[in-house]
């Protein structure tokens, strides 16, 4: 049995604890373990693929909109090809990098195989058996398949496979309707393809608040076939293509859709079934994920964990964020606490989203209706909007009446992802406070001041759901 310093399964974000220990201490002796290509889910079939394929539909968009400012501009055709090769060779350029640099470190041992728990800090690699009394335990997840009758057989893409293709489907189905629909479905309809969204949930994207969550389907329906509340029943092939039955969940009535190709996207699973760590004393929740307390330590001493393995917010930035934590308490021994009361998302649709902190329903679970105000702007209401010929975008802002405590955010819209930031940077202040924001300068024009504005126009949750229903135009579900 081999003895190491550290063991890290998974190359993710925890190769950036790898990086700083190794630089401490040049004599220390790590195992990395990743049965996949190196770099984690977000740079080899996660965020950043993804990203690199939906910029190219919001400029096919942002082409078919330009008669709206005056310009004359058709696209001649879309090289679906050429767009996922620039995808997959940007991504192949940086998995060769991180491999190199683990392959080349000097305190580093490479296995590219499966990790196994065998006993508590035991771990068979292939044929190897290694142990270490420090694990960091970055597994990932990986998409979770419904049991819907045939699909195995009818076969189907998931967010990992549909990176592969070489020829875009003249139709799609894409079970599921949350954030991975909401991309791919603007990503696929914007290359050409015929695109249906098949979502269980009455709300489209159901982590979103509704008034978001109904803009984003009202203009996303302008491309895509969007059919919420209904259930996957059954798939099956056919002469004419793949065959779906979806049910309404209300109504009973059945849809069938026929398409050349599905796409699921109904959710991730953790790999703490081929991981077993029942077997090392490491305790998991029902769904599987790793359990840890409130430093990322599991309820086995010194193994940690962090990213898609806890089941908590599978983001990128939150995986980051807790490499951070895990290094000052599993290293440094400095106890500090992982805070997640502000984490951000955004989700890459068109139009864009992005949310922060608590929906207006969790506020007024928590603070009560009375204590709560709601401030509201749309784009169109600021010069650079106007100038954008923009409509029903929006910023919403919840905060505290009494304190003027910031408890979350919800901006749908172009820069989305990047107005928000100003918004996140307050919520990780002492008193997570507006003020700095009102008494701060924004450029005019600019879109930064739709968020300023937003600070300036609170309501009631009343008064805001009375100007939703007779003012803002926006369609509500």
């Amino acid at each position: 049995m081999k003895k190491y310093d550290l063991i890290l399964i998974g190359t993710g974000s925890g190769m950036e604890l790898v990086a700083a220990m190794t630089q401490e201490n040049p004599n220390l002796r790590v195992a990395v373990i990743d049965k996949d290509p190196p770099g984690g889910i977000c740079l080899t079939r996660g965020c950043i693929p993804s990203k690199l394929l939906i910029y190219p539909a919001s400029v096919v968009r942002t082409v078919e909109r330009s008669h709206e400012f005056g310009i004359s501009a058709e696209i001649e055709r879309v090289d679906f090809k050429a767009v996922m090769e620039r995808m997959r060779s940007i991504i192949d350029r940086d998995v060769n990098m991180i491999r190199n640099g683990i392959s080349q470190s000097k305190n580093i041992d490479y296995y590219v195989a499966q990790a196994e728990f065998t006993a508590p800090y035991t771990i068979k690699v292939g044929k190897v058996t290694i142990t270490s009394k420090t694990i960091f335990l970055s597994t990932g997840s990986r998409p979770s398949i419904p049991p819907v009758e045939g699909l195995e057989e009818t076969g189907y893409l998931t967010s990992d496979t549909i990176l592969e293709i070489t020829q875009l489907p003249s139709s799609i189905a894409i079970i599921g309707g949350g954030y991975i629909a909401a991309e791919y479905g603007h990503f696929l309809s914007a290359m050409g393809a015929k695109v249906t969204i098949i979502g269980r949930n009455p709300q489209f994207i159901p982590e979103e608040e509704p008034e978001v969550s109904a803009l984003a389907k009202r203009e996303l329906q302008k491309h895509v076939t969007i059919l919420t509340n209904n259930e996957v029943r059954k798939a099956e092939a056919t002469l004419k293509g793949k065959k779906l039955t979806a049910v309404d969940r209300y109504s009973k009535k059945g849809t069938e859709i026929i398409v050349e190709e599905i796409l699921v996207a109904t959710g991730r699973v953790p790999n703490t079934d081929i991981l077993h760590p029942e077997k090392a004393g490491i305790e998991t929740d029902s769904k599987g994920f790793i359990t840890a307390d409130e430093y990322m330590q599991t309820s086995q001493a010194n193994i940690w964990v962090l990213g898609d393995a806890d089941g908590k917010f599978m983001f990128k930035h939150v995986a980051n964020h807790e490499a951070q934590i895990v290094y000052y308490n599993a290293v440094i021994k400095k106890k500090i606490k992982m805070d997640y009361h502000a984490v951000p998302h955004a989700v890459f649709t068109d139009p864009e989203i992005a949310s922060v902190g608590l929906r207006e329903k969790e506020a007024v679970e928590k603070y009560g209706k009375d204590n709560i105000l709601i401030g509201f702007y749309k784009y169109a209401d600021t010069a650079k909007g106007e100038a954008m010929s923009l409509k029903d975008d929006f910023v919403k802002v919840i905060v505290k009446r009494d304190t003027g405590q910031i408890l979350g955010a919800h901006i749908i819209g172009p820069e989305a992802s990047v107005l928000i930031q100003e918004i996140i940077n307050l919520m990780y202040t002492e008193n997570q406070s507006l003020a700095p924001l009102k008494r701060a300068m924004h450029i005019h024009p600019s879109l930064s001041e739709v968020v300023a504005r937003a600070f300036q126009s609170f309501m009631t949750t009343d008064q805001y759901q009375h100007f939703l229903e007779r003012h803002s135009g926006l369609p509500l579900q």
